[in-house]
């Protein structure tokens, strides 16, 4: 499981040093594509594995389902951390995310987020207010 926030700045070249802890989880590759919300994805190659497979079961007659797959996938990139534990970006998913400078990281249970610093703020602004009836619609009778 991915957990935590760290911050790292992107370099000119889209490279990005991830984690420690993150990197070990993620094994030697591993898979970035576009998220929800302008931010990154990335997946371990056996969460990405299970996730294409319930993608697989979308049916290709809906047009939502096309929508999503066809963004999904056409930004996913096989990746891999250099000697320094960097992993360079490519330039269509930097710019999808607005990714110029500093990076939040963060652990989202099965995968890791990475966002622009200004959109993570964005992000935390407009929800934190907001997790106690997001909590409480989601969990609600279940704990």
């Amino acid at each position: 499981m991915y957990m935590g926030e760290y911050h790292h700045n992107i370099d000119d070249k889209s490279r990005l040093v991830l984690p420690s802890k993150f990197r070990t989880l993620l094994g030697e590759e591993f898979i970035i594509t576009r998220g929800l919300e302008k931010c990154l994805y990335v997946y371990s190659i056996a969460e990405w594995k299970k996730l294409e497979n319930q993608l697989k079961t979308l049916p290709f007659t809906k047009k939502d389902a096309r929508t999503f797959i066809r963004t999904f996938f056409s930004g996913a990139t096989e990746c891999e951390f250099d000697r320094q534990g960097r992993t360079c970006i490519a330039s269509p998913l930097v710019d999808y995310a607005d990714l110029t400078k500093e990076c939040v990281i963060i652990g989202a249970n099965d995968r890791i987020e990475i966002w622009s610093k200004n959109k993570w703020d964005e992000f935390m602004d407009e929800n934190s207010d907001k997790i106690s009836d997001i909590a409480e619609g989601l969990f609600e009778g279940i704990i």
